[in-house]
């Protein structure tokens, strides 16, 4: 099974690159056309298209820059972030595990690192249970388990279309996921592994979205591409306020003042102090990280200075 550019089709587009490419730390040539001498995230039309004159601008009429090509060279160092777990109350749901596998492995393909924190929401929820009098800390650390087991679900759904991947837990259960260390989980990125973060931040009373943050900020990722049951971010919930308008473009700080639930405030609070992007789009669309990938207008755009 092969979806997104393979190793073939990398070479085609490291042709393109007259100038002498950076190489990352595995030796994977980038695309530096400022002689920045570091990676960069860019999306949308324009953005793609400033990308393709600072190339134009090093080799004047030598190359035709394609929108495609552009989004791949770019997305290098791009690191996504999914929760698993679909539309049923509870168990797996089939459907969800092979859609999550098949977008990262389009994505993969391309030679993005992607580290994906999962959730455990379709087996136990932690906050849940303590509204019906079960200890917090405890139903907590019983929401982390079973992240561990969707951890394990989606590691071997993956590794069935040989796409190699690593489950490192914040909770110690060695015999079937590694511990996280940081500097470990960087090294297999670096080395083309998907690396599966379960077990949240390790502690009770913290969400998966605000692991989601505080990994992505430790692992150095430039973006948080988050899954939900809707195509972004609206006014209200759209499934109860016929009236909820979508937004393209959002910041920080304007989710926080106006309470929108695109994650909880201590996560959102996370990315906004370390100036991490978060877009936020339907689960279940087909090709939608590609799409973002290559810079099309996927769902809503949360930073720092937008809104």
């Amino acid at each position: 099974m092969s979806r997104g550019l393979d190793a073939s089709n990398v070479s085609a587009v490291d042709d393109v690159v007259v100038r002498p490419a950076v190489q990352s730390g595995d030796g994977v040539p980038l695309f530096d056309p400022r002689g920045e001498h570091e990676d960069r995230y860019v999306r949308g039309p324009l953005a793609l298209a400033q990308v393709a004159a600072d190339f134009h601008a090093v080799h004047p009429g030598e190359v035709e820059v394609e929108q495609d090509q552009v989004g791949h060279l770019l997305a290098y160092r791009l690191q996504a972030f999914f929760a698993v777990s679909g539309d049923q109350p509870f168990g797996f749901d089939p459907n969800a595990l092979e859609y999550i596998a098949s977008e990262i492995l389009a994505v993969h393909a391309r030679g993005v690192q992607v580290g994906v924190v999962i959730g455990g929401g379709n087996i136990f929820r932690g906050l849940q249970a303590s509204h019906l009098g079960m200890d917090r800390a405890n139903g907590d650390y019983m929401g982390m388990l079973a992240t561990v087991i969707n951890g394990m679900a989606l590691q071997d759904c993956l590794e069935k279309i040989e796409v190699p991947t690593r489950v490192m837990s914040a909770i110690h259960v060695q015999e079937v996921a590694e511990p996280y260390i940081r500097r470990r989980a960087i090294r297999h990125l670096e080395k083309g592994r998907i690396v599966i973060l379960a077990g949240g931040t390790g502690n009770p009373h913290f969400t998966t979205d605000t692991a989601a943050s505080l990994r992505a900020a430790e692992i150095g990722a430039e973006i948080i591409l988050k899954a939900t049951k809707v195509d972004g971010v609206y006014t209200a919930d759209p499934m109860k306020d016929a009236s909820a308008k979508l937004l393209k473009e959002i910041s920080h700080k304007e989710v926080l003042t106006r309470g929108l639930r695109v994650m909880d405030a201590t996560a959102i609070s996370l990315c906004m102090e370390n100036d991490l992007p978060i877009i936020v789009f339907k689960m279940g669309e087909r090709d939608a990280l590609k799409r973002i990938l290559i810079g099309e207008d996927v769902g809503t755009l949360v930073g720092s200075s937008l809104g």
